[in-house]
C-alpha cells in the first residue's frame, strides 16, 4: 500500500508550520515542525489501516466531480483538542495491484467540525 498526496496537500502541511506557529499554538517553529511532521508520518503509515468512512457531500466540492463519489475520511486524532480530518481516494496500481491512497484534503475539527 502506498499514501500519496495531491500537490495541494502538500503545499498546505507545509503552510501549516507557519499557521500554527505564527497563531501561537506552538511557542518553537521547531515544535510546530515536529508536530505536523508527526501528524504527516501517521498520514503516510496508518492511513490504510484507520477506519475511514464515506466523505459527507460538503467535502466533495473539494475533489473532481468524477470521483466525489469515492471520497472518504479518516481521523488521526493528536490531543485532547485537535483532530485532524484526512480526506482521500483509494486506487489499485494496475500493474502490481497495490492500492494507493490519494490524500485530497485535510482539515480540523476547528474548522470543519460542523460539516461532518
Amino acid at each position: 500500500m502506498k499514501v500519496l498526496s495531491i500537490p495541494e496537500v502538500q503545499t498546505y502541511i507545509q503552510k501549516l508550520i507557519c499557521i500554527l506557529y505564527e497563531k501561537g499554538y506552538f511557542s518553537y517553529e521547531d515544535d510546530a515542525r515536529m508536530y505536523v511532521n508527526d501528524l504527516y508520518d501517521d498520514i503516510k503509515t496508518s492511513l490504510p489501516i484507520r477506519e475511514h468512512r464515506p466523505a459527507p457531500e460538503y467535502f466533495k466540492n473539494f475533489v473532481d466531480p468524477e470521483q466525489a463519489e469515492y471520497l472518504e475520511y479518516a481521523v488521526f486524532k493528536k490531543n485532547r483538542r485537535t483532530s485532524w480530518y484526512v480526506f482521500f481516494t483509494t486506487y489499485e496500481d494496475e500493474e502490481n495491484g497495490e492500492d494507493i491512497f490519494l490524500v485530497r484534503y485535510i482539515a480540523n475539527n476547528h474548522t470543519v467540525a460542523q460539516h461532518l
